[in-house]
């Protein structure tokens, strides 16, 4: 595994671990990478410098711990819309309707919809938005 230090278009700057130098430009070539901040899809590598550790393994930080301000927000919002929402997975576009309409009870929900299923939601007045993460099911 390498980490790389990556920026976008905007100027964000965020790392990432990629499995060899080859796969990061395999995924920066099919459009797969986006920026942790903004979504922006022009990410490149950034200047890097090799991270020589002064700490013992026991004091290094988990890889899955949140490094910066905005990882932390964001690992809090995720927290309360997973305790205080139904996750209902690729279910979500079909019972957002059904609430938006009356059939099933309004409640808080999340989980997956294809694109055109989401744009259709749009045009149908029925407020959605994307969340700026995975479901749990989709993280290793």
């Amino acid at each position: 595994m390498i980490r790389f230090s990556l920026k976008c278009s905007q100027n964000h700057s965020f790392d990432s671990w990629f499995q060899s130098s080859d796969a990061f430009e395999k995924l920066a070539k099919a459009g797969m990478l986006t920026c942790a901040e903004c979504g922006d899809r022009a990410v490149e590598k950034s200047l890097m410098a090799p991270k020589i550790s002064t700490q013992s393994p026991a004091e290094d930080q988990a890889l899955s711990a949140p490094m910066s301000e905005a990882e932390r927000n964001l690992a809090k919002i995720k927290q309360e819309i997973e305790a205080n929402s139904d996750y209902v997975g690729m279910n979500f576009a079909h019972e957002a309707r059904a609430m938006h309409i009356g059939e099933s009870p309004a409640r808080s929900i999340y989980g997956e919809a294809k694109a055109e299923e989401a744009k259709a939601l749009i045009e149908e007045g029925i407020p959605v938005a994307p969340l700026p993460f995975m479901p749990k099911r989709h993280t290793n």
